[in-house]
């Protein structure tokens, strides 16, 4: 395994990390909260629905895309996420783990250089997998967010 896919590992280790971080100690009504109800851009989503989105992005990104592993992801249902436990949601992360580093380990690094079609454009594979920190990271201080409303209102 190259350093950079290495690296991209323990950044990936390290957000999945925050984000079973921020949902510990949590009660259900906790992960299932929004700070915004309603529909459209002002609408906020739950805990619960962050990580499940989170594992299931990831998921798709390292699986399908990198990996070109057909995958049963259901993203619509990632946002009604609701009711699920943190130990649900963890092995959800867990799983999306797994996967990432399955598909990352098996990479030499020439094929970080390669393309993949994707929602009808052309990505490298480096770009896929900075994607999924980015998305990560920008989730992780969603919940951030969140966890910090739930708690002020507590």
């Amino acid at each position: 395994m190259t350093n950079e896919i290495q690296t991209y590992l323990q950044v990936l280790n390290e957000l999945r990390h925050q984000v079973k971080r921020l949902l510990e100690g949590l009660p259900q009504e906790a992960l299932d909260w929004r700070p915004i109800h309603g529909e459209g851009d002002l609408a906020t989503n739950s805990l619960a629905v962050m990580a499940a989105h989170l594992a299931g992005a990831e998921s798709f990104w390292m699986k399908e895309v990198i990996g070109a592993q057909p995958i049963q992801r259901d993203r619509d249902a990632e946002f009604v996420t609701k009711g699920r436990g943190i130990s649900e949601l963890e092995a959800m992360l867990e799983a999306a783990r797994e996967r990432t580093e399955d598909v990352l380990t098996s990479l030499e690094l020439s094929q970080l250089d390669e393309t993949r079609e994707v929602r009808n454009r052309t990505v490298t594979v480096r770009w896929s997998i900075l994607h999924v920190i980015e998305h990560t990271a920008m989730h992780v201080g969603h919940m951030q967010l969140t966890r910090q409303l739930w708690m002020a209102g507590q």
